[in-house]
């Protein structure tokens, strides 16, 4: 897919966006290019967007505007023309630093890629984000501690630590469905996001997400806005949106050509959406405050259920806010469920 031809579709969509879309005329707070391999555009291509967006240079307020990027996109010419183009944030897919875990995953870069790739993006960036996984198969003989002694090493703003997960339908899951690979024990997984949580906080890094660490005046802003429930418009192939004022969510076409199609004849690429009924909206409030160190307010809650998520040790209050302890976030889809039947 040639980058100028991405670079027109996203544009048209904008324009077709904003007929249904509740999108501010003011330059917007954040814009992230993610999904996929963005850091593929040319830039001038990104320089083009972000313009639109209003997020740019020149554009007024640009709070935060984040590229994903794989490390073996990353050189300085590269880096230096993203900077130009507007981004001043990158989200580096690191993952491991282990061979054979690079390997397994499909990874086209070695341990030295990246290592090379964070020195020039802190070297051109405000700020620059790394993300890990843990939780891999035991047989891959991962040390998941020298992973995090690696990043601390190389002292990024932000880091983003994901349990690895097993989805059906997904290479890995028909793997694990197979019997060719077997998923870590629970044990093993507490016991590494436990490392991950002190290694961090010792380095100075706040644990304020379930799955994020960041330097202080680091976090996200562009993710904090899904934890917090605001409106956030999606554009192209497979990208999400929510507009926080009616409840709506929707979803773009994932297949390239029928997007491309769609979008050709003035149409919104639209897949499918759903309105969230009070209950959902309670749902997902709960869900995605609880994922903070900030949490949620004992107000929000039956104060029997408060009082026994802290006499088990799965929550605290602070403050007058029900925040969950480690052992908490280890089991929030147990805690939500029982917070909300």
């Amino acid at each position: 897919m040639p980058s100028a031809k991405f670079r027109d579709l996203v544009l048209r969509e904008l324009g077709l966006r904003r007929q249904s879309f509740p999108i501010p005329d003011e330059p917007v707070a954040t814009v992230y290019f993610g999904g996929g391999t963005p850091s593929l555009l040319d830039p001038s291509d990104i320089g083009a967007l972000i313009g639109a967006f209003g997020a740019g240079k020149g554009g007024g307020r640009r709070e935060e505007v984040t590229l994903e990027a794989n490390p073996d996109d990353v050189n300085e010419e590269n880096a230096a023309a993203w900077a130009g183009a507007g981004i001043n944030r990158v989200s580096l897919g690191v993952q491991s630093f282990h061979p054979g875990v690079l390997e397994w995953m499909h990874r086209t870069h070695r341990a030295n890629d990246a290592m090379r790739a964070v020195g020039i993006l802190k070297e051109q960036f405000e700020s620059v984000s790394v993300d890990l996984i843990f939780g891999l198969p035991e047989t891959l003989d991962h040390d998941f501690s020298k992973d995090l002694n690696s990043i601390i090493g190389l002292a990024p703003d932000h880091i983003s630590v994901y349990g690895l997960t097993v989805e059906g339908g997904t290479p890995l899951g028909k793997w694990v469905a197979g019997g060719k690979t077997k998923v870590v024990s629970d044990e093993r997984y507490t016991d590494e996001f436990m490392l991950c949580h002190r290694l961090l906080k010792s380095a100075g890094y706040d644990h304020y997400e379930i799955s994020n660490f960041a330097r202080p005046g680091a976090q996200s802003a562009h993710n904090s806005c899904y934890w917090e429930a605001k409106s956030y418009v999606g554009l192209g192939p497979s990208a999400h949106s929510f507009d926080a004022t009616c409840g709506r969510r929707s979803w773009n076409l994932k297949n390239w050509a029928e997007y491309e199609a769609v979008v050709a004849r003035g149409l919104a690429p639209e897949s499918g959406g759903e309105t969230l009924g009070d209950d959902q909206k309670r749902l997902e409030t709960l869900y995605l405050a609880l994922r903070t160190s900030a949490g949620v307010s004992t107000g929000a809650i039956n104060r029997g259920r408060v009082d026994s998520l802290v006499e088990s040790g799965m929550a605290e209050v602070v403050e007058e806010n029900l925040v969950l302890t480690l052992e908490g976030w280890l089991k929030i889809d147990e805690i939500i469920l029982s917070l909300t039947t």
